[in-house]
């Protein structure tokens, strides 16, 4: 009873353990993508097994009134089940969202890198726009990106668009205010992705016309991450540009 409780305590922990190490690993370069994802299904699994042994040692302890065990039991199968919530909300995420990782607010002309160009050439998803493909199935799951119109010239955009990326916590790569260029990295919290962004201005004869650009660098799905990423960025933008 006290041992079956113990039991299913001492697994959720390492299911924790797991969850976690297949992050801190991969960001410390201690192993790829493959492995870390495969921890992610591992702690799973170790959480159904945490279920399966803690339901075994509540129904245990309360047959004999051991209420510290039941506790404990029903305190695993809390972590057991928030050790499982995270990567199967992953798994579910990436099943209603399409598998690309090349968002943009104009599939026709996407923004172009230039400062970042030879970097994104060396990485997996290389600099190229997927083409109509891509564009086809960015439009069926995020029909709402769309350029931003702003009431204001280009100059001021531009200065709307420098200080919202910063404030995004954005690595700026450069600020080109004649060309309407702005090209930064940001940094996903838990995995530490590196994803690309091109924000271009360009006026247009009711004031600016604001396109972004988001792209990962590895990954054949980004998850949402980029037209999340995008959706904030305009969002926050546009409240700049009323304000």
């Amino acid at each position: 009873m006290r041992r079956t409780s113990a039991l299913a305590l001492t697994l959720a922990v390492l299911g924790i353990v797991l969850l976690g190490s297949a992050s801190v690993g991969y960001r410390l370069g201690w192993w790829g993508l493959g492995p870390a994802f495969t921890m992610l299904r591992a702690s799973v699994y170790v959480a159904m097994v945490v279920a399966i042994v803690a339901v075994i040692g509540v129904a245990l302890g309360l047959m004999a009134r051991h209420w510290m065990s039941v506790v404990a039991a029903v305190f695993a199968i809390l972590l057991a089940a928030g050790t499982a919530a995270v990567p199967l909300a992953m798994q579910r995420t990436g099943r209603s969202v399409p598998a690309i990782h090349d968002i943009t607010t104009d599939t026709e002309h996407p923004p172009e890198f230039v400062t970042l160009r030879s970097l994104r050439e060396r990485t997996p998803n290389g600099v190229a726009y997927g083409g109509g493909a891509v564009a086809t199935e960015q439009r069926r799951a995020y029909p709402d990106l769309t350029s931003l119109r702003l009431p204001i010239p280009p100059d001021r955009a531009f200065a709307l668009v420098e200080a919202t990326a910063r404030s995004f916590g954005w690595d700026i790569a450069s600020a080109m205010p004649a060309e309407g260029r702005l090209e930064a990295t940001d940094t996903t919290r838990w995995f530490g992705f590196k994803d690309d962004v091109v924000v271009r201005v360009v006026s247009i004869p009711e004031g600016s016309r604001v396109d972004v650009r988001s792209v990962s660098r590895i990954g054949r799905s980004d998850l949402g991450a980029n037209a999340r990423r995008i959706r904030g960025f305009l969002a926050a933008l546009s409240v700049r540009a009323r304000a």
